[in-house]
């Protein structure tokens, strides 16, 4: 990072190279071209963006605009580490980049991140997205993408998915596919965030803030608790106008994207009525449920001091700005730590992006799971304001740079609140809740078991369905001779397993399990027994209902379920076997699969088409591989 005349003479360049440019002639010479282009011509652009280790992204919209107008804010990766590589399934062992799945985040990432209840949150919540021009593939990437990662459905036919004009109805705008590639972003990581979602697309007829505005007024009437808004242009003097007409709508989190070309207010971010979220730089080691990320300011994000909009009641800050600052929260932007996108209309399949267009769809499907109602006279963008910081439910990001400035907090990230992260990023929902519980100690774990083996009892247990308010900082492991009698064996950090050894084989043993956060302990969970034994550990059980059947794209898909007995000791993987011939089948690829529901998953894409493969599946654990499942067979597609 630049510091110094080094870090001003970087803001100065990022400011040339990368802003929307704001001047009378240059506005209306660009206005005059973009009206006698088509659509889809409007969106092609060669604004660059290099990152440090070689990477290269352009913005997929023009990143020239006059006044009154939009442009999206998505950044696609375009080097070739980025170029070559595809994300692996869940569960499909794939030689992996530095950052994420194969070089970007998927949604098993970006949850752990962000510590976001997505598997449990979020039903009956409407995300309104809206964009300029029309996606005619936005529904089928969509399913692509979620299918791809083992999401639930979402389509107009099961009623999750929705597409509308800006006046609801489905005379759709014409096709650009700059804005497509948009669309497909945004409702990617709505998806990512917030499976349980339902998904409202809102296409405007143009980029200009009249239609996109009235775009977020439908969504409005349509009954969306979310409306996120990946784009932005200049400051003019009629925003405030605009502002209360299009983007007012308390009880409803109106979320809009700070900007891409560093330093300076870009507008309807600066609407003092709607969450501007900055980007950051995201790196987050794990995807297994648990944050362990550091994040630094995204040198392209926008922040800055509104020239027309004043400051909203709960920020505070004025000494270096007395009107509305931009940022209010952050989450991940840059492309260099991106995340994985589907779409078809802007040409191939999978991509890697980044911009601020990541980060507002993803504040926006946390306030979906924070499950507020729409209907009050709350401003959504006071809610993390009004978080106690003692509760530590934002992320504070407090270094890196996105330019120069007059007050040193509006361009860098430092303690506290500043201009291009805001409060921090999401650590869960409490932030982004309406109505805040006093906190509290932690409700009981849950899904204890225990499991006995030679000299040991291998304990496991879920995190408690409420945290109480504060992170969970540990556990507590009691044991008893007897049911009812336990007593305090163990304190143990964030983990969900213990292994107590060692014990009596053939002695029965109780045990109960605590969680603990700053408030203290909360209630014990349910009790479970084991009596540990030499029974030696033998090979599982064969996997159960193994299916085939032709691959959405190219090869064949592939589940089945966990055996019924792991022969006393872990699962480590499975062994598939393949042939083109029934009861020919002979070993083929390793897959390590963590069952979702008990259910693992494998596309088999070295295929032929049209060629009728025959599979079957063995599990292994420590002791050896056990016998192979039924037969299931199908012609690739």
């Amino acid at each position: 990072m630049a510091t110094g005349v080094a870090a001003e003479e970087e803001g100065a360049s990022m400011q040339t190279n990368r802003r929307p440019i704001v001047g009378v002639l240059a506005g209306a010479l660009l206005f005059a071209t973009l009206v006698a282009l088509p659509a889809d011509a409007a969106g092609a652009s060669s604004s660059g963006n290099h990152g440090t280790n070689g990477e290269t992204d352009v913005s997929v919209c023009p990143s020239v605009v006059p006044a009154g107008q939009a442009t999206c804010l998505g950044r696609r990766r375009t080097d070739s580490a980025a170029m070559s590589q595809r994300p692996a399934r869940p569960g499909v062992l794939r030689s992996s980049a530095t950052i994420g799945n194969s070089g970007a985040y998927d949604p098993s990432y970006l949850q752990s991140a962000y510590a976001t209840p997505s598997a449990t949150n979020g039903t009956g919540q409407i995300v309104a997205i809206v964009d300029a021009y029309g996606d005619p593939s936005a529904e089928t990437d969509l399913a692509n993408y979620r299918s791809y990662f083992g999401l639930s459905s979402c389509t107009t036919a099961n009623g999750c998915f929705r597409k509308v004009d800006e006046h609801g109805g489905a005379n759709y705008p014409s096709g650009n596919t700059g804005w497509g590639q948009e669309i497909s972003l945004d409702v990617d990581m709505v998806s990512a965030l917030c499976p349980n979602c339902h998904i409202l697309l809102v296409e405007a007829n143009s980029a200009s803030i009249s239609d996109l505005g009235t775009a977020v007024n439908e969504a409005v009437a349509l009954g969306a608790n979310v409306v996120s808004n990946s784009y932005g242009g200049p400051e003019y003097s009629g925003e405030t106008s605009d502002s209360s007409s299009y983007y007012n709508h308390p009880g409803v989190a109106v979320t809009v994207a700070a900007g891409d070309g560093g330093y300076g207010p870009e507008f309807p971010a600066a609407s003092n009525t709607v969450t501007a979220v900055g980007g950051t730089s995201l790196q987050q080691a794990t995807n297994t449920g648990t944050r362990s990320a550091t994040e630094t300011v995204w040198s392209g994000t926008g922040s800055g001091c509104s020239a027309y909009e004043p400051k909203p009641l709960l920020q505070t800050d004025k000494v270096g700005c007395a009107n509305r600052t931009i940022s209010d929260v952050s989450a991940v932007a840059d492309p260099s730590t991106g995340v994985w996108v589907y779409d078809t209309y802007g040409g191939g399949t999978w991509a890697i992006f980044g911009g601020t267009s990541v980060a507002t769809p993803i504040v926006g499907a946390v306030y979906a799971l924070a499950g507020n109602a729409p209907g009050s006279t709350t401003q959504m963008n006071s809610l993390p304001y009004a978080d106690p910081a003692a509760l530590k439910d934002l992320n504070d990001v407090t270094s890196g740079s996105n330019g120069s400035c007059s007050a040193a907090y509006l361009c860098n990230g430092e303690v506290g609140y500043d201009g291009p992260t805001g409060l921090g990023t999401p650590n869960g929902v409490a932030a982004f809740t309406a109505v805040k519980a006093a906190p509290t100690v932690p409700t009981a774990p849950t899904n204890l078991v225990a499991t006995g083996s030679n000299a040991r009892v291998a304990l496991s247990w879920s995190v408690p369905s409420s945290n109480g308010g504060s992170v969970v900082t540990g556990y507590k492991v009691y044991r008893g001779p007897t049911s009812g009698a336990e007593t305090l064996l163990a304190s143990v950090g964030i983990t969900t397993s213990y292994s107590d050894t060692p014990v009596t084989n053939g002695t029965t043993y109780y045990y109960k399990v605590s969680a603990v956060n700053v408030f203290g302990e909360g209630a014990t969970s349910a009790e479970a027994s084991a009596t540990p034994a030499t029974t030696p550990a033998t090979t599982p059980g064969a996997p159960q209902s193994l299916t085939a059947q032709p691959a959405t794209s190219k090869g064949v898909t592939l589940t089945w379920s966990a055996p019924t007995s792991n022969g006393g000791a872990v699962i480590t993987g499975y062994k598939l076997n393949r042939s083109t011939r029934s009861s020919r089948e002979t070993s083929y690829v390793p897959v390590n699969c963590t069952a979702i529901n008990g259910t693992c998953s494998y596309t088999d894409t070295g295929t032929s088409s049209r060629t009728t493969y025959y599979y079957d599946v063995a599990a292994t654990n420590g002791v050896g591989t056990g016998p192979v499942s039924n037969q299931a067979s199908a012609r690739a597609r």
